[in-house]
């Protein structure tokens, strides 16, 4: 099955690499006893990227699956709903 994030996969996987790179460094941090403003600093990047790769599977989901399924009203219904819990999720 090919989801709608398929075109981005190579940039998202990339991208998630870094995070992983940056976890990474902020566990060596701590384990440095670094400055907490330091670490703070690098926990702040971390969830920005993370919300970056995230965006852009809701976008790639709003775009691609959300309005494919709007054709049919019953699916569309759903995906909608499906839509709004996860933007709500994202919000809080």
């Amino acid at each position: 099955m090919t989801h709608s994030y398929a075109a981005q996969k190579t940039d998202l996987l990339a991208r998630l690499r870094r995070i992983e790179g940056q976890v990474r460094g902020v566990q060596k941090m701590l384990e440095e006893n670094r400055y907490c403003v330091d670490v703070l600093t690098q926990l702040a990047a971390i969830e920005k990227a993370t919300h970056m790769v995230a965006w852009s599977v809701l976008d790639a989901h709003t775009r691609g699956c959300v309005a494919s399924a709007i054709q049919d009203k019953q699916a569309g219904s759903e995906k909608m709903d499906e839509l709004m819990e996860i933007i709500r999720r994202f919000t809080k």
